[in-house]
C-alpha cells in the first residue's frame, strides 16, 4: 500500500458517490405526483412497477438526511428526505395498531404488511437523522415511540400489537435470528448520535443488543455468526436452518461492530469481529469466479436457498466497509489487500458502465441478471451510498494518518 494507490481509490469513491450513485437517485427516485420514493427502476431509472417499498422510504429519508449533515447542507437532499417520512406518516402506518407496512401502492394504497420490524426500523433511522438536521422536536418523538415498540417487540415478542399467527408451528425448532438484532443496534447507535441528549438510553440498547449477537450468534468453532441458533445460542446442525451463514450480514456486522468497539471503548471484542469476518471471507469468496456467495451452509451441504450462488450489491458493498475500517484500525495487510480485491471485483461487476448507479443481482459468474435492474423493494440509495459515505471517511482518515 501507497499513499498514491490510497488517494486513488478515494478519488474513485467520492467520484461515484456524488458524480454517479446519488445523482441516479436524486434524478429518479422522488415521486412528483404522489410523494415518497420510487425505487423500482430499470438500469436507466424509468419505472417499472406502481409499489412502493416501504423499507425505502425509511433508507432514503435516511441516506439523504445522513447526506445533508455529514457534507454540508443541499436543500435538495434535505426535501427529499423529509418527503420520505412525511409520506410514510400518511400512508405507511397502519393505524390499526401502529405497525408499518411492508409495500404500499405508488399512491399509498396499503398492500402488504410483514412480521419483522424492518419498515419501522429506518423509519426510526430516517426520523433521527432528520431530527439532527433540523432540530424538529416532532420527529426526535417519532423516532423515540417507534423505537421503543420496536425494542419492547424485541424483548418481549407476545407485545407485538400486530397479532398474526405465527410463522413456524410449536412443534418447529426454536429458533432466534442474528437479523433483526443486529439492525437494531444500529437503530440504537444511530438515535445516540443523532439525539445526544438521550444517549444513555440508547447506549444501553446498544450494549444489550451488541452482546446478544455476540453471546448467541457467534460460532468460535465455525468463525462465522450464523443467522438461526438455538434459543440459549445452540448450534442447530440438524437443520439446514441452523446451518446457514450469509457472509453478507457478517461483514456487515464486522463494521458495525468494529465502529461500536471504537466508540463504546471496548477493544474486547475485536478478536471477535476479526474471527467472524475471516471465516465469512473464507467460506463466501467464490473460488472460481471470484466475488461473495449469497448463502452458504456452514458444513459444506446444498444450501435450501436457490439463489444461494448468486452474488448481491449489498454483500459486496457490506465488504468494503468491513475490509477497509478493519484495514485502518488494526493495520494489518491482509484487510488492505481484501479491501482492494472486493473493491476492484465491485467496481468491474456491479457498476453499470453506461448508466449511473450499480445493478443488483448479478449471476454467479457475475454477468448481471437480466434484465438488469437498480432497484426494486429491497434495492433502493441505503448499501451503496451508505459504503461509499464509510470508504471515504476511513480512506480520508488512512491517507490524513501517512501525510
Amino acid at each position: 500500500m501507497d499513499l498514491s494507490s490510497l488517494k486513488q481509490y478515494r478519488d474513485t469513491v467520492h467520484d461515484e458517490l456524488f458524480g454517479s450513485v446519488m445523482p441516479f437517485w436524486t434524478k429518479y427516485g422522488p415521486d412528483a405526483q404522489y410523494g415518497g420514493f420510487k425505487t423500482c427502476l430499470d438500469r436507466t431509472g424509468q419505472a417499472y412497477s406502481k409499489e412502493k417499498s416501504v423499507w425505502m422510504q425509511g433508507r432514503a429519508g435516511w441516506m439523504f438526511g445522513h447526506l445533508y449533515n455529514r457534507y454540508g447542507t443541499n436543500d435538495e437532499w434535505l426535501s427529499i428526505a423529509g418527503d420520505c417520512i412525511d409520506f410514510s406518516n400518511k400512508y405507511c402506518i397502519d393505524p390499526a395498531d401502529e405497525r408499518m407496512y411492508f409495500v404500499v401502492g405508488d399512491d399509498g394504497t396499503p398492500f402488504r404488511k410483514r412480521r419483522y420490524t424492518f419498515s419501522e426500523i429506518f423509519y426510526v433511522m430516517a426520523n433521527a437523522e432528520y431530527f439532527a438536521a433540523t432540530g424538529s422536536e416532532k420527529h426526535r418523538e417519532d423516532a423515540r415511540r417507534c423505537f421503543r415498540m420496536i425494542k419492547g417487540i424485541h424483548d418481549d415478542p407476545s407485545s407485538d400489537p400486530y397479532k398474526i399467527t405465527p410463522k413456524f408451528l410449536p412443534t418447529a425448532p426454536a429458533m432466534r435470528g442474528l437479523s433483526g438484532t443486529m439492525m437494531l443496534m444500529l437503530t440504537a447507535r444511530t438515535l445516540r448520535v443523532c439525539d445526544p441528549e438521550n444517549a444513555d438510553e440508547y447506549r444501553a440498547a446498544e450494549r444489550q443488543l451488541l452482546d446478544e449477537a455476540l453471546t448467541f450468534h457467534f460460532n468460535k468453532d465455525l468463525g462465522v455468526l450464523l443467522e438461526g441458533v438455538g434459543p440459549k445460542g445452540e448450534y442447530v446442525s440438524d437443520y439446514s436452518s441452523g446451518r446457514v451463514v450469509i457472509p453478507g450480514h457478517c461483514l456487515e456486522a464486522a463494521w458495525y461492530y468494529l465502529r461500536e468497539a471504537e466508540e463504546l471503548g471496548d477493544d474486547s471484542i475485536v478478536e471477535k469481529i476479526e474471527t467472524f469476518y475471516d471465516g465469512a471471507y473464507r467460506m463466501g469468496w467464490d473460488q472460481e469466479y471470484g466475488g461473495l456467495l449469497y448463502f452458504v451452509d456452514s458444513e459444506g451441504h446444498p444450501p435450501q436457498a436457490y439463489e444461494y450462488d448468486m452474488k448481491l450489491w449489498w454483500i459486496h458493498a457490506e465488504a468494503i466497509s468491513s475490509a477497509i475500517r478493519l484495514y485502518r484500525y488494526t493495520g494489518k495487510d491482509r484487510y488492505w489487500q481484501d479491501f482492494k480485491r472486493i473493491f476492484d471485483y465491485s467496481f468491474e461487476h456491479f457498476k453499470d458502465k453506461e448508466y449511473d448507479e450499480w445493478y443488483g443481482y448479478l449471476r454467479r459468474d457475475g454477468q448481471p441478471t437480466m434484465p438488469a435492474c437498480k432497484g426494486n423493494v429491497f434495492k433502493g440509495p441505503f448499501h451503496v451510498p451508505r459504503m461509499l459515505c464509510e470508504t471515504l471517511d476511513e480512506l480520508d482518515k488512512i491517507i490524513d494518518a501517512n501525510q
